[in-house]
């Protein structure tokens, strides 16, 4: 035994002697190196806490909760989420006194708030959207809003009554697509004969859900109509449409106004920008601001309310003080901040008040809050306010574009201000008058340049996620442009509408159309450039994930701290650079399905579907090509279906009728089709039941197997989803292995039993 304990001590050190070092003195160093990382890490930590950016945090903490409930898969109950915010909040208060624990509470407690902020607001907007098949159907309704595409024009109708198959289901609220310039005026109430559908669910998988969009805005189908808009009788609109009504009006009739007095594109830009009536800005125009990096311009939002803000804060301010008693002895710069809140709200009714430009609204109204409470105008902790007054009262805008990117945007600014303008109020060292004069106006054009360029890296992410499209010269385009947005356009139209009144708005026009064409002469010059039009292929929602973690780490911490958002940001970007493209896509009615040939490149055969659908597959793909006949090369037709090859030779057949079955399910690969597939088929398939349980589905064949990703998960049911039965665990049977075993799906209730073919997607155009 002795002997035994004797030889345990040289063992030990045989088995950790590593570069001439035992395993006590590595054990010494690590010891020491982790104490004096937790030393450095509560330094930091507490210098946070004094420059009061722990704060900030809680609005993350909000956001995450926000997050959670819209990934729950099934609809949380609202007493279960205010019970645990509750009780997270009394244990926040217990805690008060220990200062980790309470900030950990207190973090919990947060996000469970944004948890229930969620439930809250589903419960207000809680309606039933149309499910099944499409259906022809007679609505009336008074139109509440409207707005047009490049290709149709879009109103919502509040229902009154309906006539037709299924028309006694119908949902409170439709959105119906006109053609182009026949849409009845908001206020009429009119009869129409329109196909109307479910709302769109994802195109993709992880692409944008229209449907959840739709949800909350609280419309329960959409569809197109079949001619104009008959006038119908009814009792009078209630007063919301009647108010609606009177705002359009105004509207139309200064977007009107503006046109004849500037006319061509720099009118309808003008309107564009004062109204938000932007029926008449050309596809070109669109194109060329979209791919130089300045289509934010045309889309009222933070920037345009600042603009809005800031020159009216600055006029009423500056006019006051130059009156020496009031300037001494009375608040004018709160009198500024009120006048500007005024002129704000005014604008937000003038501009249609559109969701993106709500949440800007709500964002200045934080701001110029702050002014008449005596608090810093825009800081970071003001910032983290407006995402908490925005996400309660909007907590579906958390997955919006708009939101992310105005956010980001605004975050990435403020963090940089508050590093920049320390340093640009240093006074120049030496020279004479010029020489000073000089550097700071080399300083202001350096910050400039920050601005861009801070601005456009803190956006790129949410615009390469959504909308799949870089602009890799917006910098130089927002350099170019801004000064003219914030010095001459946006002065100029707000100096316009005050003049309105007094005849004398002709002349501020014309110099916001001066202004304006320099825009465009900025914009068309820079989508001119090579590799102006960047594209992106899409990504998982992880990498943005991460590289919204990257993006807050960078910008809220003031220490070293900082430094974490680095990892985050290069893993999110190396997860967004590879990620992998799909073999076949297909869309939820079986009518467009792409297969990814031999060239690498999606070909699409869109048989009766959406042209939308094809070109939003084309865009996730980073391909500029355009849905049509170039893009349907790889597939071969004939009356019973289509046939096209992947690139290991593998066939991936469509069968327009029942007979096709026999040959495909013997040859091909994968068999998809609207009909409900035999039983027997050796081929993996995918059929309408899958559909119905999925929704759009994205495969990937590797070492002949087929792997499904359904961009409904199986087992989620959210109230905007629209299914009309319960999902069984053998929806993908045809892709699992097991050779289509029977489903519990079965066809909608109110499909047609003589036509098994599901019924033609939305009308382009009603995306």
């Amino acid at each position: 035994m002795d002997e035994i304990e004797g030889r345990r001590p040289r063992a030990g050190r045989r088995a950790a002697v590593l570069g001439g070092q035992t395993s006590a003195e590595w054990g010494g160093w690590a010891g020491a190196f982790a104490g004096d990382l937790r030393a450095r890490l509560a330094s930091a930590l507490r210098a946070e806490a004094d420059a009061g950016r722990l704060v900030p945090w809680l609005a993350v903490a909000f956001g995450v909760g926000v997050l959670l409930y819209f990934a729950a898969p099934s609809e949380p109950s609202l007493g279960a989420s205010i019970i645990l915010t509750i009780v997270l909040c009394a244990g926040a208060w217990a805690s008060r006194e220990r200062t980790v624990l309470f900030a950990v509470s207190i973090a919990l407690a947060t996000a469970a708030g944004g948890f229930m902020a969620g439930c809250v607001r589903a419960a207000l907007v809680e309606h039933q959207p149309m499910t099944g098949a499409a259906r022809t159907i007679t609505v009336q309704g008074y139109v509440e809003s409207r707005d047009a595409t490049e290709r149709s024009d879009r109103v919502v109708l509040l229902v009154t009554g309906s006539k037709g198959r299924g028309a006694s289901n119908m949902p409170e609220r439709v959105r119906v697509a006109f053609r182009g310039g026949t849409a009845p005026s908001v206020g009429e109430h009119v009869e129409a004969l329109a196909r109307l559908s479910p709302p769109l669910g994802p195109v993709r998988p992880g692409g944008y859900d229209y449907a959840r969009g739709m949800y909350f805005q609280g419309i329960g189908a959409t569809g197109f109509a079949y001619g104009r808009a008959r006038p119908a009788q009814a009792a009078p609109a209630p007063w919301s449409i009647r108010v609606a009504a009177a705002v359009e009006m105004m509207r139309r009739s200064l977007a009107s106004r503006i046109r004849s007095l500037l006319p061509g594109e720099a009118g309808a830009i003008a309107g564009a920008l004062v109204t938000g009536v932007r029926d008449e800005v050309s596809a070109e125009t669109n194109e060329a601001m979209r791919i130089s990096g300045l289509y934010h311009l045309l889309s009222i939002s933070g920037l345009h309310m600042a603009l809005i803000a800031g020159a009216l804060f600055a006029l009423i301010r500056g006019g006051l003080a130059l009156v020496p008693r009031l300037a001494l002895r009375r608040p004018i710069k709160k009198w500024a901040a009120v006048a500007a809140f005024a002129g704000c709200a005014f604008y937000l009714v003038l501009s249609g008040a559109e969701v993106a430009t709500q949440r800007s609204f709500i964002m200045i109204a934080i701001v110029l809050g702050g002014v008449l409470v005596d608090r810093p105008a825009l800081t970071v902790r003001t910032l983290a306010t407006a995402a908490f007054g925005v996400l309660l009262l909007q907590p579906e805008a958390l997955l919006s574009p708009s939101f992310q990117m105005s956010f980001a945007a605004t975050l990435a600014l403020v963090a940089l201000y508050e590093r920049c303008v320390p340093l640009m109020a240093v006074a120049p060292a030496g020279g004479g008058a010029l020489a000073h004069l000089s550097e700071r106006a080399w300083r202001w054009l350096l910050l400039g340049t920050a601005t861009s360029l801070f601005a456009g890296l803190a956006t790129v992410a949410y615009v390469a996620f959504h909308f799949q499209r870089l602009a890799p010269y917006s910098v130089l385009a927002n350099l170019l442009a801004m000064p003219l947005i914030s010095f001459v356009i946006m002065p100029a139209g707000l100096l316009s509408v005050l003049l309105l009144p007094f005849g004398y708005d002709a002349y501020g026009w014309k110099i916001m159309g001066a202004g304006i064409e320099g825009m465009l002469k900025i914009a068309e010059w820079v989508a001119a450039l090579p590799g102006a039009d960047g594209r992106f292929a899409a990504f998982g929602a992880g990498a943005l994930l991460l590289a919204t973690v990257g993006i807050l780490l960078l910008a809220l911490p003031v220490t070293w701290l900082r430094l974490a958002g680095l990892p985050p940001l290069a893993i999110s970007f190396v997860l967004a650079a590879t990620a992998p493209r799909p073999d076949v896509l297909i869309d939820d009615a079986g009518q467009t399905v792409a297969v990814r040939g031999a060239e690498g490149r999606l070909q699409i055969l869109n048989s009766g579907g959406s042209r939308f659908i094809a070109e939003n597959w084309l865009a996730a793909d980073a391909d500029r090509r355009k849905a049509g006949k170039e893009t349907e090369k790889g597939f071969a037709c004939d009356p019973w279906g289509c046939v096209a090859l992947l690139s290991d030779g593998t066939k991936v057949a469509v069968a327009r009728r029942r007979e096709a079955f026999t040959d495909d399910c013997r040859e091909a690969g994968l068999v998809i089709s609207t009909f409900e597939a035999p039983r027997g088929c050796r081929a993996a398939t995918v059929d309408r039941a899958t559909l119905a349980s999925t929704g759009a589905l994205a495969l990937w064949r590797k070492d002949g197997i087929w792997m499904a990703e359904p961009s409904r998960a199986l087992y989620a049911d959210r109230p905007w989803y629209g299914r009309t039965k319960p999902v069984d665990a053998d929806a993908l049977a045809g892709l699992t292995g097991r050779q289509n075993a029977q489903r519990a799906i079965t066809a909608p209730a109110d499909a047609d039993p003589q036509n098994d073919a599901l019924p033609e997607a939305i009308a382009p155009g009603d995306e």
